[in-house]
């Protein structure tokens, strides 16, 4: 999201419009007033105005006046004598008499004996058996149109030194229809599919026929930015997610205790009686919309709705969000989407004049036919979204192809992108945003990436202060084989070290990797229960720059690997491979790994050489990438994973000193709680079968760390437990501002709770405890009682920061023990 955001904001076209309008609605005080009704007249063409009275209104046809109405208030009529009135200062009068049609509430409304409520409650009835959902199969052709643009360009933009050379690009400028902001057009994205489905069998497919992009077209950071943000949505669903966020829907079954929801008219669209019902939170801060919908009288589905994000609402970066649907009278029972469009305004300010950029997405349905079955085969049997050809289609297919023609200014973005790649500042602009999002360094000429630049120093007991620099090959996103590697230095321990990995993609439809490489570094071990096989990794733990307590258990560790990878199935990998280890302590005096071996002329080795076989299972349902090259780019975070691993140790081979085995398995769902926030939990179990020394055993996982990091336990010193069986919980869930917003005086700082509870169980065996009696830590296991803390975090401080308060429940009388910490992070997020 950053290197996109940062991007977009360096680069500011058009939108022709028949009428347009904008100005602000205030009563006879000259008090602003929000979420009044603005349509053109005689049309049901309009828009609410926002929390500080303003609107701004547009349309392709012609309009002589506007009809502006709230409730308690008269109906105004406003005269437009130009196709464009900006400005428009429109005074309403508080109402002598109440409408004959309706009934007009004012203020909070009442739940009970309100028109529109016992409306909603036709529409819960319904809603199940309207549209798609009435068939036994359907298809439909589907057309998708996203677009970036940078907006609010003023003569104070255009003629800055950022734009000096570029003035070219701003030649022919116009206004959004939804904001009234001058916006220049940067990235556009097409697509057009066919979908399938079958309401029997709950299954549905897509197959994608043609993908084309202007701009960036090759940047998949964008496009699975894209396609993370403009995730399909149904108004008739009781939340709607954006931004990795729930938001409340208007038609939701909690709607009437977070909305307030009025009934303001009625007429004939298409031939439909509909009636009108305008809608508006009944509280700040909460993820919720102000709107209006237009809802058939007989079938009760919506005809048309509009949803606007409120500005009070909890959410950062995001100036605006307004999404507009339309749906199709099929017949008197069925009405079917028609037409989506949804715009995203991201700004680093919500104040009216902050420039920002647009984030726009345009989905057009069509070619809708009901009941032509299917066999279920036909489903499983999906196409290729990356074959050539989809990306190669020709203008003669995009004509057809295109539901929506393109409009003047989404034509002129592929020629203005290529005149803007011949402009050297634009490119020089392109790099350094470039290396800010993915932290390395491009030389094209060399296929070349210098990098990762934010793994350049480093500092930890061992090593003192550490250098590293890097590199890796790179033709394209889509490389079929990639080689990657770094070199480092410790000032304190003069001693250079190293990474190399390698990766070949064998088989394109299997996902058949073949990888491999080798390490020799210093690091932290027990920061995971699952033992490191990354050969390029480097743990936070043994390079953070400040710790807590005495963080000098690092080890030494000379690693080789040799896997082979692939995907048989959609989202399910199967991994085996060998790794070859050799551990040390980094730090002999302050920690050990020795253990008792008979072989040696002192019955006591220090060093442990281990050859392993990994069998692991990753089953990821829900996840979805992009890409096809040897590396692949996640499009959604909103996946469970299913990890079931299995470890052989043989003795003997390659001087390999133990034989053993491991059997491992964890969780991890993320749970979308409606209106309450986001839960992440992971369970995760194991047992170690057969003697293993301390370097070899699975560590519950501490952290001395100043970092908050999930998956571990805050106020455990690495290497407090040590077991050989174990099972650990990981609960943590942000509320997302629900509660806070509760709070008046903390309600403006839009900040969110989060609360986290950890537990573990585990048990060492006594051949075990013998087998590493050598060492000079103590070892243990919370095999008594279960070990556990709790969390208290404040997020969004700043709209950056977040500080977790870390209590531990127990234990509290083991050596050294932290009763109470607090850990903290940083990071950009909705």
């Amino acid at each position: 999201m950053t290197r996109i955001f940062v991007l977009l904001m360096f680069f500011p076209l058009m939108c022709l419009a028949q009428t347009k309008a904008g100005g602000v609605v205030v009563d006879e005080s000259g008090s602003p007033i929000a979420f009044a009704n603005v349509i053109f007249k005689n049309s049901s063409e309009g828009t609410i105005t926002n929390d500080n009275g303003r609107f701004y209104i547009e349309s392709d046809a012609t309009y002589d006046a506007l009809v502006v109405s709230y409730i308690g208030y008269e109906t105004t009529e406003i005269p437009l004598p130009q196709k464009v009135n900006y400005d428009l200062e429109i005074v309403l009068s508080e109402a002598a008499e109440q409408l004959q049609e309706v009934i007009v509430y004012t203020g909070k409304q009442s739940k009970k004996n309100n028109p529109a409520v016992e409306i909603l409650k036709k529409i819960w009835a319904k809603k199940r058996i309207n549209g798609l959902r009435k068939f036994k199969s359907y298809q439909y052709d589907k057309y998708e149109k996203v677009e970036f643009d940078l907006n609010t360009i003023d003569s104070a933009l255009i003629k800055s030194k950022v734009f000096k050379g570029l003035e070219f690009i701003f030649k022919d400028l116009d206004t959004s229809r939804i904001t009234g902001k001058t916006y220049l057009p940067l990235f556009l994205n097409e697509v057009f599919s066919k979908v399938y489905g079958d309401n029997r069998y709950g299954i549905e497919k897509e197959d994608v026929l043609g993908n084309k992009s202007s701009g960036f077209s090759g940047n998949q950071a964008i496009t699975a930015f894209v396609e993370d943000l403009y995730s399909d949505y149904d108004i008739y669903d009781n939340y709607l997610k954006f931004f990795d966020k729930s938001f409340t829907s208007p038609l939701s079954k909690t709607g009437v205790d977070v909305y307030n929801y009025v009934m303001s008219d009625s007429m004939f669209i298409d031939d439909k009686w509909c009636y009108h019902i305008i809608y508006y939170p009944r509280r700040k801060n909460e993820l919720t919309f102000k709107g209006d919908f237009w809802v058939n009288d007989t079938t009760y589905a919506v005809k048309k709705i509009n949803l606007e994000v409120t500005k009070s609402a909890n959410i950062n970066w995001v100036k605006e969000i307004y999404i507009e649907q339309d749906f199709e009278v099929v017949n008197d029972s069925v009405f079917l989407l028609k037409r989506d469009y949804m715009l995203s305004d991201f700004a680093f300010s919500k104040k009216e004049k902050s420039r920002g950029v647009y984030g726009k997405r345009t989905t057009v349905y069509d070619n809708y036919q009901f009941d032509l079955e299917k066999p279920k085969k036909f489903y499983e049997s999906g196409s290729d979204p990356y074959d050539p050809r989809v990306f190669e289609r020709d203008s003669v297919f995009w004509q057809n192809a295109r539901l929506e023609s393109l409009n003047k200014d989404e034509e002129g973005i592929f020629k203005l992108l290529d005149t803007l790649k011949t402009v050297p500042k634009f490119n020089t602009y392109y790099n350094i945003v470039s290396v800010l999002g993915s932290g390395y360094i491009e030389i094209d000429k060399w296929n070349i990436d210098i990098g990762d630049v934010y793994s350049t120093f480093g500092i930890n007991d061992a090593e003192g202060i550490r250098v590293r620099g890097g590199a890796r090959t790179y033709f394209g996103q889509n490389d079929p084989w990639r080689l990657e590697g770094y070199m480092a230095y410790g000032f304190d321990d003069k001693k250079f070290k190293h990474g190399f990995s390698a990766k070949f993609l064998i088989d394109r439809k299997s996902r058949l990797i073949i990888s491999g490489g080798n390490r020799r570094d210093i690091e932290q071990l027990g920061l995971s229960l699952t033992a490191t096989n990354d050969v390029l990794g480097r743990s936070i733990a043994s390079s953070s720059l400040v710790s807590v307590g005495a963080n000098n258990r690092l080890s030494n560790i000379n690693l080789s690997t040799l896997n082979v990878e692939m995907e048989p199935l959609p989202n399910f990998r199967f991994r085996i491979g060998g790794s070859f280890r050799t551990l040390s302590s980094a730090l002999p005096e302050a920690f050990s790994l020795e253990y008792v071996d008979p072989t040696s002329p002192t019955g006591i080795s220090s060093e442990i050489k281990q050859f392993d076989i990994n069998t692991t299972l990753v089953y990821t349902p829900g996840k979805r990438t992009i890409g096809y090259g040897v590396e692949r780019r996640d499009v959604n975070e909103d996946y469970s994973t299913l990890v079931l691993n299995y470890t052989k140790g043989l003795d003997g081979f390659l001087e390999s000193d133990f034989e053993y085995e491991r059997l491992q398995f964890s969780y991890t769902q993320p749970w979308q709680i409606g209106g309450f926030g986001r839960l992440l939990s992971t369970v995760e179990v194991g047992k170690t079968f057969g003697p293993v020394p301390l370097g070899l055993l699975s560590v519950i996982p501490g952290n001395q760390t100043v970092f908050s990091l999930y998956n571990t336990f805050p106020n455990l010193d690495f290497y407090e437990f040590v077991t050989d069986t174990y099972a650990t919980v990981h609960l943590e869930h942000n509320f997302n501002g629900r509660i806070f917003s509760r709070i008046p005086w903390l309600r403006k700082l839009n900040l969110r709770e989060i609360v986290g509870l950890r537990g573990a169980w585990g048990s060492l065996s006594d051949e075990n405890i013998a087998l590493s009696s050598p060492t000079n830590i103590p070892l243990a296991a919370p095999e008594d009682r279960i070990y556990w803390e709790y969390s208290l975090g404040v997020g969004n401080i700043f709209r950056i920061f977040r500080i977790d308060f870390n209590f531990r429940g127990n234990y509290l009388d083991n050596p050294n023990a932290r009763a109470f910490g607090v850990t903290g992070s940083f990071g950009f997020s909705f």
